[in-house]
């Protein structure tokens, strides 16, 4: 049976009591580069990478810099070829189309090259505080360990699920707070069950620690 989504949220609280995006940025156009980056990466790669990257472009730049130029910045992170082209391309279209500004519009964003649904929920939830919930690879895992979600479910199902059972008013909260949560407590490999408050409900927990 799963629990309430009220007890769920009082465990988050103790265990996540301070949640927030662990990608750095200082603009908006930053985040939305940092977020792309991100696929298949961790945040603390990126955080490097982008530390570099950052300190020498400027949106303006970016959009005219050569390829070559990024590529030798973004080799560490997984299809930095691919990634590049988004920087650039991304950089291209913000400046044509809004005059830089990372602008509050889902259809717009998702347009972009290397912009899903997950990095559009992640930019507006933490710029426009839009009610979003970004299913990443940690949201996944736990939602599934914690039967928020089914074995079967894709990023797609589970997010409506998570949705459903959350009130719209916690979803960005409880959204990094699952992230972080997958991060450092629920992790992949050799979770540390020992400081997890929801022992009872974990798949996990039952097969292979219990």
């Amino acid at each position: 049976m799963m629990m309430k989504n009220s007890e769920f949220l009082y465990k988050m609280d103790l265990m996540i009591p301070n949640p927030k995006c662990e990608l750095e940025y200082s603009k908006d156009y930053e985040l939305l580069i940092a977020t792309v980056l991100s696929a298949q990466c961790t945040d603390k790669r990126v955080n490097m990478v982008t530390k570099k990257l950052f300190s020498k472009y400027d949106l303006n730049s970016l959009a005219s810099v050569n390829l070559k130029d990024i590529e030798s910045i973004l080799y560490s992170l997984g299809n930095y070829k691919r990634k590049s082209e988004y920087v650039v391309n991304i950089a291209k279209y913000l400046i044509n189309d809004y005059n830089g500004i990372v602008p509050n519009d889902r259809k717009y964003l998702e347009s972009l090259p290397g912009v899903g649904r997950k990095t559009c929920n992640v930019v507006l939830s933490n710029i426009y505080n839009v009610p979003a919930i970004a299913v990443d690879t940690h949201v996944e895992r736990v939602s599934k360990r914690l039967k928020l979600a089914t074995l079967n479910d894709d990023v797609g199902k589970i997010e409506k699920k998570l949705m459903k059972y959350f009130p719209e008013e916690k979803w960005v909260r409880i959204h990094h707070q699952m992230v972080l949560f997958g991060r450092y407590i629920c992790k992949s490999k050799n979770p540390t069950c020992d400081k997890c408050l929801f022992k009872e409900e974990c798949k996990y927990y039952k097969k292979n620690v219990h």
